[in-house]
């Protein structure tokens, strides 16, 4: 599982002029599920993006979560986070999961933060979408399953 963690003042997603998903403070998630992943990363992920520290205190420092700002989260599914582009010049998708596996996972995810909590929001599953947002600070955070299994 991949996902980009962009810290942002407001988010939306549109589909065809019409917006299917919008927060103001808070979080935007691009989430890639890859083939073999399942519900441990789904935990490990939604519980670390909920407690994840990257909003700003009173002194400037990062130090405060989700639920300290009332913050929400706009999820939105990023297949083309599993891009192998290494060989050619025209990336391989083939670690992403299959649509029906990816989508289970992503709404599970989304379930999954909501039990902590944290108000979702999301793009539509498969769509043509359109994304603005208003990333603050910038703060953009990477986080990559494979990565925690290295050490």
């Amino acid at each position: 599982m991949k996902a980009v963690v962009q810290r942002v003042l407001s988010a939306r997603v549109t589909v065809e002029s019409q917006t299917v998903g919008e927060i103001a403070r808070g979080l935007l998630v691009l989430l890639c599920v890859e083939d073999g992943d399942g519900e441990a990363e789904v935990d490990l992920f939604a519980g670390k993006i909920a407690r994840m520290r990257i909003f700003t205190d009173a002194e400037g420092r990062m130090n405060l979560a989700l639920a300290d700002v009332r913050g929400a989260v706009l999820a939105v599914s990023q297949f083309t986070l599993a891009a192998d582009w290494r060989r050619g010049n025209r990336p391989s998708f083939s670690r992403a999961g299959a649509p029906e596996h990816a989508q289970k996972h992503f709404m599970l995810f989304c379930e999954r933060l909501r039990g902590y909590g944290v108000p979702v929001e999301t793009g539509q599953f498969a769509a043509h979408m359109e994304v603005a947002l208003v990333n603050d600070g910038p703060v953009t955070i990477w986080m990559d399953s494979a990565e925690r299994a290295k050490g």
